[in-house]
């Protein structure tokens, strides 16, 4: 399993020969590191003299994140898994037999589902990071100041794991014939990289104003 590769292996794994693992499981990566960090930032915020003085509904608030960021970096981690899972079924339907008309109707049709599969990873990956904004946004504004860089760090790495979510979406999506279905996830992964840029700057802007 890519989650239990020490990094220097992941990392030599990733640029060898094989496609799998590529883009769609680094942007998995990348939305588990910025949890994570979002988790260190609450973990050096509860119990400080700081956090005694917040009000019960930002302790709450705290607290909430936390253990969203905690899951979220478990549920990433398996999406990284799931990611080369579907693009190594996708090729095995590039593999089934031709020869004859039967043959080749379930060839296509098993290609089809496999591109829609390798879609609804990537598109689950994007759609997930976005929700992490909302925990990153409380990591910068009722974080512990001396890590709201952090927090920074954060949101960078929330926007790469969309918009590298997205990237995966688009090229999938470009090999189905399921025109309505492209449309609504077309729609759907534009919206998410408009709108996670304008939450990642809003951020930053917050994080700028604080260092």
């Amino acid at each position: 399993m890519l989650k239990n590769l020490m990094i220097k292996d992941f990392i030599e794994e990733l640029g060898s020969s094989s496609p799998a693992p590529g883009g769609g499981s680094v942007s998995a990566l990348s939305a588990a590191l910025a949890s994570a960090l979002g988790s260190m930032v609450f973990n050096l915020t509860v119990g400080k003299k700081n956090y005694e003085e917040l009000s019960e509904a930002d302790k709450n608030k705290i607290q909430n994140s936390l253990n969203e960021t905690k899951n979220g970096s478990d549920e990433f981690l398996k999406l990284m898994e799931e990611d080369t899972e579907s693009f190594m079924q996708l090729m095995s339907a590039f593999k089934l037999p031709k020869d004859t008309e039967e043959n080749k109707n379930v060839r296509k049709e098993k290609i089809q589902q496999g591109y829609k599969a390798a879609i609804e990873v990537p598109l689950k990956v994007a759609d997930c990071a976005f929700k992490i904004y909302d925990y990153i946004l409380t990591a910068s504004e009722l974080g512990n100041i001396n890590a709201v860089s952090d927090a920074g760090v954060a949101a960078l790495l929330t926007q790469a794991a969309i918009e590298g979510a997205v990237l995966n979406v688009k090229i999938n999506l470009s090999s189905l014939k399921d025109e309505a279905y492209k449309a609504e996830i077309s729609k759907q992964i534009n919206k998410l990289a408009t709108e996670g840029i304008q939450r990642r700057d809003h951020i930053l802007n917050i994080v700028e104003s604080k260092l």
